[in-house]
C-alpha cells in the first residue's frame, strides 16, 4: 500500500478529535474525509475549519458505511471507544483509539479480539511514547548505563487538575471507572514501556479529598452565586461544577505496583498541585536516571564501580519540540499513517493498551477495598496464544 493516501474519518472531532489537523493533508499521505459527532454544532465547526466539504453526521454508523474511509480515529469520551473501535473494526477500517483503549478488562478484550478477526491495523494513542523527554530517558536506559532496572518512582502533579477531570464527564466512574487508568494509563505504560515489563500485581489507597461534595449535578460555574469566589470556577467549556454530588473519582491515589521479573514501581498521582509536571526515577543495578519537565533536564547518575561509566553523571538538556503534547502529536499521526500504508510496526502496541488499563483498574479495585493486593487480569488463553504466534 505504499505510496498511497489513507482517507480518515474521525468520531468525535473536538478535544482529542482535534488532532484530524494533523492528518488532513490533501497533497500528502493522508486526509480527513469525514466526521461524527453527537454535537451538531461542533460538526459544524468541524466542517467550517476543514474547509473541503468533508461529511458529517451525527450517527457514527453512517461514516462507517462509506468506501472512502480507510481508516476511523476513535476520539470519543472513554466509555464509548469499545464500542466505536469494535465497529470500525468489524467495517474493515483501521483503528487509531485514543487512550484508554476501553474502561473495562471486557471491553479491552473485545478490542483486541476484533482487531485479531478484521485483519487491519490497531494503534492505540499512546502519545508520551513521541515525546522528546520520555525518548530521552528510553534510550538512556536501552544504552545500559543504570544496569537492569530494579526500582522506579513516578509522581504525576496534576496542576488545576479540576480544570480537565472535575468540570466535565471525567468525574464521573460510570465514565472513566478511575483516573488511575483515564490519566494514569499514559504513566503506567511509560513504566512497562521504558522497563519492557507488564504489571502483574498492585496494591492502592486514595480517595476524593478535594472535589466532589452537595452542590446540585446541574450547577454550573456562569451560574454559580459563588464564581467570584471559588478556585475552581471556570467560563467554559467545561463548566460544571466540581463539587457536585455526583463526582465519584479519586482525585488523589498512590499506587505500588510489582512488574516481571520482580521490578518494584510506585506512582503517585494529585489533581489538586499547584504545577503540572511528570517526575520519574528508573533505578537500575549501575546507577538511576531522574527527570525534570519543567527544567526540561534529564539526569544519570552513576554508582562507583570498575566501568567507564562510573566517572561521570550526565546531565541532558532535552530539546523543545512544536507540536501538541511536546511535539508528539504530529509525530504519532504520521506513524499512524505509516503503519496503514507501509505496515511500520507502532511504537505501541494494542496489547500495551491493554496492559495499562487493567493495572490501572486493578488499582482502583484495591484502593476502594482498603488497599488489598490484586492480580491483573491475564490475558485470555486465545488472545495469548495468537499474540505468542505474531510475536507480539
Amino acid at each position: 500500500m505504499a505510496g498511497e493516501q489513507l482517507r480518515i474519518g474521525m468520531i468525535g472531532v473536538t478535544g482529542r478529535g482535534r488532532l484530524w489537523r494533523h492528518w488532513h493533508d490533501p497533497q500528502g499521505r493522508s486526509r480527513v474525509v469525514g466526521g461524527a459527532d453527537i454535537d451538531p454544532a461542533r460538526l459544524k465547526s468541524f466542517y467550517e475549519e476543514h474547509g473541503g466539504d468533508p461529511f458529517v453526521t451525527t450517527d457514527y454508523r453512517r461514516l462507517l458505511e462509506r468506501d472512502d474511509v480507510d481508516a476511523i480515529a476513535v476520539t470519543s469520551p472513554d466509555w464509548l471507544h469499545a464500542e466505536f473501535a469494535v465497529a470500525a473494526l468489524q467495517a474493515g477500517k483501521h483503528v487509531f483509539c485514543e487512550k484508554p483503549l476501553a474502561i473495562s478488562v471486557e471491553d479491552c478484550d473485545s478490542i483486541l479480539r476484533a482487531w485479531r478477526n478484521s485483519g487491519r491495523h490497531l494503534m492505540v494513542g499512546f502519545n508520551m511514547r513521541y515525546m522528546a523527554h520520555f525518548r530521552t530517558i528510553k534510550e538512556i536506559v536501552n544504552s545500559g548505563v543504570i544496569g537492569e532496572i530494579k526500582a522506579v518512582w513516578v509522581r504525576h502533579f496534576v496542576g488545576m487538575g479540576s480544570d480537565i477531570y472535575f468540570h466535565d464527564w471525567h468525574a464521573r466512574q460510570a465514565n472513566t471507572f478511575s483516573l488511575l487508568l483515564q490519566k494514569g494509563s499514559h504513566d503506567i505504560d511509560m513504566i512497562h514501556w521504558i522497563t519492557g515489563k507488564y504489571t502483574r500485581r498492585v496494591a492502592a489507597f486514595g480517595g476524593l479529598d478535594m472535589f466532589g461534595g452537595d452542590r446540585p449535578n446541574d450547577l454550573t460555574c456562569p451560574t454559580c452565586p459563588e464564581r467570584d469566589v471559588c478556585p475552581e470556577a471556570l467560563s467554559g467549556p467545561r463548566v460544571q461544577c466540581a463539587f457536585r454530588q455526583e463526582v465519584d473519582v479519586e482525585d488523589n491515589q498512590v499506587m505500588i505496583m510489582e512488574l516481571e521479573g520482580g521490578i518494584k514501581a510506585s506512582y503517585l498521582q494529585c489533581h489538586f498541585t499547584p504545577d503540572y509536571h511528570r517526575n520519574y526515577t528508573f533505578i537500575g543495578t549501575e546507577g538511576r536516571v531522574e527527570n525534570s519537565e519543567p527544567e526540561g533536564k534529564v539526569w544519570v547518575k552513576t554508582r562507583q564501580g570498575p566501568s567507564w561509566r562510573s566517572l561521570a553523571d550526565r546531565t541532558y538538556e532535552v530539546k523543545p519540540a512544536a507540536g501538541g503534547h511536546g511535539g508528539a502529536d504530529p509525530v504519532i499521526c504520521r506513524d499512524f499513517v505509516a503503519m496503514c500504508l507501509d505496515g511500520k510496526e507502532p511504537e505501541a502496541t494494542p496489547l500495551a493498551g491493554r496492559m495499562s488499563v487493567v493495572a490501572g483498574i486493578a488499582g482502583a479495585q484495591s484502593l476502594r477495598s482498603g488497599g488489598q493486593p490484586m492480580e491483573v487480569a491475564p490475558v485470555p488463553d486465545d488472545l495469548l496464544a495468537w499474540f505468542s504466534n505474531r510475536g507480539a
